[in-house]
């Protein structure tokens, strides 16, 4: 039997998603994709084909249902029946548990994956989510996670172990070129931080371990990101802009807001070192897996100090391909900026270290044949 998959998204796609969009461009060629979105975002960068947005859906079939919620439900199903659907992969939990009747109605395959906010902020935040899993374990048939941490996690939840699958996010390595990063003692160190103002994403700790180095060497600092329109991400835009303000390091810190796929890139290959510092956010907040920029950076060969926090340990190797500290250890990313500092002669063997763990484990290729077979599994 043929795969035809529809991806069901809120949002085609943000731009801080290019994960999701390599999971459905690089589904083999026997898989046929189809998108179902509520609203579409930035076509010009993640387009593909088969986008069917149920703001553009005709008037008529929308005011056949009075609810959003109808409307949506009379959406997917429509999508799916019309394009010989029989597997529904719902992205982040919550559409997933929306997505329960459509699955149903039209007996689809489902699979849901986990991504981060769904694994602990949300169940922590509002304990209705808690019984909502529960409903939505029973009826799911597969729960992709990003790594070993996420699948115990979800389980800790009360997901049926034999219906969880680790599959790892994968990036384009033919689009990230292995170009090993050199630092000379005596040269201007750059270091790169990339993600959105989210307390999870240690921001301020980076900008403290960075003030602790800054008369020891000549520092250049650009941020790549911005707060959302949600208040928790405003306030940590206020923490990230006091801690460039008392650590004096105004005159040695880029904002660059955030920027295109393309933009990050070409700004990575101007820098020495990537700073990643997540933590466990005090409203319960985590990466779930680990930021996709950890691994992109890897890829291109560049030196990256993160943080012993959810999966990260399963792409960074402590010592062999990068270096971790402890949540919130401002003086062991310190110490480990200064080892790079002190070590420049070691800094090639990690980077083909990482390099080479990248291509067999995150290769988006790779990791999109893996995907058929998961869904091959299901039909």
């Amino acid at each position: 039997m043929k795969t035809v998959v529809l991806h069901s998204i809120h949002v085609w796609l943000f731009q801080t998603n290019t994960w999701l969009y390599n999971q459905v461009r690089f589904l083999p060629d026997h898989v046929e994709s189809y998108v179902a979105c509520e609203q579409t975002s930035n076509l010009d960068q993640f387009f593909v084909p088969n986008i069917h947005c149920l703001a553009n859906a005709s008037i008529w079939s929308l005011l056949l249902r009075r609810s959003f919620s109808r409307r949506r439900l009379s959406f997917l199903i429509d999508v799916a029946r019309k394009n010989n659907v029989n597997i529904l992969h719902s992205h982040f939990a919550d559409i997933a548990y929306r997505n329960i009747d459509a699955a149903s109605r039209t007996g689809l395959s489902h699979v849901v994956s986990f991504y981060g906010v769904d694994v602990n902020y949300m169940p922590t935040q509002d304990r209705d989510w808690r019984e909502r899993y529960r409903t939505l374990f029973q009826h799911i048939d597969r729960v992709l996670c990003e790594g070993l941490h996420m699948a115990r996690c979800i389980a800790e939840l009360g997901c049926p172990e034999e219906k969880i699958r680790v599959h790892h996010l994968g990036v384009d390595v033919d689009e990230i070129p292995f170009r090993p990063r050199v630092w000379r003692p005596g040269e201007t160190l750059r270091v790169l931080i990339a993600a959105s103002f989210r307390e999870k994403k240690g921001i301020p700790y980076a900008l403290e371990a960075l003030g602790r180095l800054r008369k020891e060497v000549q520092l250049e600092v650009t941020i790549i990101g911005d707060a959302h329109s949600e208040q928790r991400s405003q306030d940590e835009k206020q923490k990230i802009t006091n801690a460039i303000e008392s650590l004096d390091l105004r005159s040695k810190v880029r904002m660059l807001g955030y920027q295109p796929y393309q933009v990050f890139l070409e700004e990575a290959y101007k820098h020495h070192v990537f700073l990643s510092p997540s933590v466990t956010a005090t409203d319960g907040d985590t990466e779930g897996g680990a930021p996709v920029s950890i691994i992109e950076m890897l890829a291109s060969g560049m030196p990256v100090v993160s943080t012993i926090h959810c999966d990260i340990p399963e792409i960074i190797h402590h010592g062999i391909s990068g270096l971790l500290a402890a949540e919130r250890d401002v003086q062991g990313l310190a110490t480990h900026l200064k080892w790079l500092m002190e070590h420049p002669d070691r800094w090639s063997q990690m980077l083909d270290a990482g390099r080479k763990h990248v291509e067999a484990e995150y290769d988006a290729r790779k990791q999109g044949e893996r995907l058929a077979r998961i869904y091959e599994e299901l039909i």
